[in-house]
């Protein structure tokens, strides 16, 4: 394992499971530090994410992974969001009018999706939390979120 240098404190590591159970099970969801955190294992690499899909707080433990523009994307599988695995960037399908044709094109909305880093160490897998700056999937992490989730309806009629 390699450590790069930095001058602020390291991160602390989160166990997530042992390297073979998690590679079997393909994705692993589980709270670590107060923060609701996505494992996922594909083609031979891990990733790791915020578990709430950044738009509306789907479940992307539950959504598909899929190849966009030579990019892994995991769908988010209430509004079939597109977020990239490594960089937690958001894509979509966009067209050109200016075009004669318009062709579809894949373009980015930016980073999304908070991302983390995975480590492993002697068969065990370790998550780091990147913690730097607000990104669009902390709201579902929050504090306010999680007692707008527990609160009961109030519509008035």
């Amino acid at each position: 394992m390699s450590v790069e240098e930095s001058r602020e404190e390291p991160l602390a590591s989160y166990f997530i499971g042992k390297k073979e159970d998690v590679m079997q099970a393909k994705k692993v969801s589980k709270s670590v530090n107060g923060r609701d955190v996505l494992v996922i294992y594909h083609a031979g690499k891990f990733y790791a994410m915020d578990v709430h899909c950044y738009h509306a707080g789907g479940p992307l433990q539950n959504g598909d992974i899929e190849e966009i523009n030579n990019k892994l994307c995991i769908v988010c599988p209430s509004h079939k969001y597109k977020i990239t695995l490594a960089e937690g960037e958001g894509l979509y399908e966009a067209l050109n009018s200016n075009e004669t044709i318009p062709i579809p094109r894949w373009c980015s909305k930016g980073i999304k999706q908070r991302v983390h880093t995975v480590v492993e160490v002697d068969g065990d897998i370790f998550v780091k939390l990147s913690v730097h700056g607000w990104i669009e999937s902390d709201y579902y992490q929050s504090e306010k979120h999680r007692k707008e989730k527990c609160a009961p309806d109030e519509k008035k009629i």
